[in-house]
């Protein structure tokens, strides 16, 4: 019997335009002095999601697990400094990286499949919720 090629249902513009949502408002809100954690967590997963999706595709975009990286290092440098001090806060130095995070994000997120995102995101929730129960 000959095995089928699983059925790659590609992103529509109403998912990725959650994902944008998730991390333009965030974003947003760290431009203004509104961040606080409930949006970094939600442009961190957004980020991190995406990234971990195409470690797992394969991409062709040129540099971008690369700029993905370095705007999770940022936020990772956010997270620690939330974490001893309550204020959550991208300073005006880390924008630039963050920024090109999310259009990078984006960019690669047409190139995945539902399927891939949704399994990428629930196993990033276990690992999460497996390392505050250790």
């Amino acid at each position: 019997m000959k095995k089928r090629n699983p059925l790659r249902v590609p992103v529509t513009h109403g998912l990725k335009d959650l994902y944008a949502m998730d991390m333009r408002l965030a974003y947003q809100a760290a431009c203004v002095g509104q961040f606080n954690v409930v949006a970094f967590g939600r442009l961190a997963a957004a980020i991190s999601v995406v990234r971990s999706a195409l470690e797992h595709n394969q991409t062709k975009i040129p540099r971008a697990i690369d700029t993905l990286d370095a705007a999770i290092e940022t936020l990772l440098a956010v997270r620690k400094k939330g974490d001893e001090t309550d204020k959550w806060e991208i300073t005006e130095s880390e924008l630039p990286t963050v920024l090109s995070g999310i259009d990078m994000a984006e960019q690669c997120i047409g190139t995945l499949d539902v399927a891939l995102l949704a399994q990428t995101a629930d196993k990033l929730l276990q690992d999460v919720c497996g390392e505050q129960n250790a």
